[in-house]
């Protein structure tokens, strides 16, 4: 067991601030991979083949490159798959709560959107501890923080550096707010066009991968960067990504091993 000093775990931790401006460490990057638990390419399609084929081809590649990561699932999959949400526990990676049904919470009434977060909290903890949240489509109202907390969350990851929405000023709250660096399809990207993007993000890289796309979708009538090198593609995309990664000395962590400054 490695014995690191109090000034060594002060420097690893990520406090709440404005987006664009959490902490860098200098020496080699933080890198959070997390996993969005859902229904295929919601609203557009109503299999669960991701959830059936993609999420295992997830976790062998986690379990390949010994990767921890985080996975964020909604608390209707939670129920339809119990299965797989214990198996995900029981290889060591951290459970976020996805919401209860994948609805947006920018559509919702406080009450609503109040259900959604109890009740997704109640279901999940079934299954472990839960500290970090991520809304559906990476949309969540300033107004809905507070339920976060009074449901027992410390650390929100509902925001995306890509969006102008991560800008404006920020609302008080004791949250540990952590954003994603980039959308999920960049990382589908050939190489050549994939790395610069890669290289341009500083630390802490926060990137999110669904289990549909590692099924193949391509005959599917859905936007084109949804179904593009899904599948298997998919799978030697992300492991291109975690040995770019690698190559830089990177520390891959979970979400709340990032929030809260563990290892």
């Amino acid at each position: 067991m490695r014995v690191r000093s109090k000034a060594a775990d002060e420097s690893h931790a990520f406090r709440p601030s404005p987006c664009g401006k959490l902490p860098m460490r200098t020496d080699s990057p933080v890198v959070c991979l997390t996993v969005d638990v859902e229904t295929d390419c919601p609203p557009y399609l109503r299999s669960a083949r991701g959830l059936d084929e993609g999420l295992e081809r997830v976790l062998a590649l986690f379990a390949e490159e010994s990767i921890r990561a985080t996975f964020f699932i909604t608390g209707q999959v939670a129920v339809s798959h119990p299965g797989m949400i214990g198996k995900i526990v029981s290889l060591g990676h951290e459970l976020g709560s996805h919401g209860l049904s994948h609805h947006a919470f920018d559509t919702m009434d406080l009450r609503t959107a109040a259900q959604e977060i109890h009740e997704s909290m109640n279901i999940l903890t079934g299954f472990s501890s839960i500290r970090s949240f991520r809304a559906p489509y990476l949309r969540f109202p300033d107004s809905c923080l507070e339920l976060l907390v009074d449901a027992g969350f410390s650390i929100d990851s509902s925001q995306a550096r890509y969006k102008l929405s991560c800008y404006r000023k920020p609302m008080q709250t004791s949250l540990t707010r952590i954003p994603v660096s980039m959308t999920s399809s960049v990382l589908r990207l050939p190489g050549w066009i994939c790395r610069p993007f890669l290289n341009a993000l500083s630390s802490p890289v926060v990137l999110f991968v669904h289990p549909w796309e590692f099924v193949d979708l391509t005959q599917e009538r859905l936007r084109l960067d949804c179904r593009f090198r899904t599948g298997i593609p998919a799978v030697g995309c992300l492991k291109s990504v975690i040995l770019f990664f690698r190559a830089k000395g990177a520390r891959f962590v979970t979400i709340r091993q990032m929030g809260e400054g563990g290892d």
